[in-house]
């Protein structure tokens, strides 16, 4: 298996989860529940979303795409529903 995406949080692995096994993609979470330890334990980047390595390519793809959307700030989603 490979690391498709490394996660700030078990959320955003979550949702990059759900993205994939939406587009087909067998996925699965390593690391969710190492986040609950302080001290030696380094808090960041121990969260990852896994594929085979024959869907790699393709989940890459899906993720890149998914960090490249822009997210509206609070004012451009209050215009909208003003709209």
């Amino acid at each position: 298996m490979k690391t498709a995406y490394q996660a700030n949080s078990a959320i955003d692995a979550h949702l990059v989860l759900h993205l994939l096994e939406h587009s087909g993609i067998q996925a699965k979470i390593f690391g969710e529940h190492l986040q609950g330890g302080i001290g030696e334990i380094q808090t960041m980047g121990l969260v990852r979303v896994m594929v085979d390595d024959a869907s790699y390519n393709q989940a890459r793809q899906i993720v890149e795409h998914w960090e490249a959307q822009e997210i509206p700030v609070d004012d451009e989603i209050e215009k909208g529903a003003a709209d």
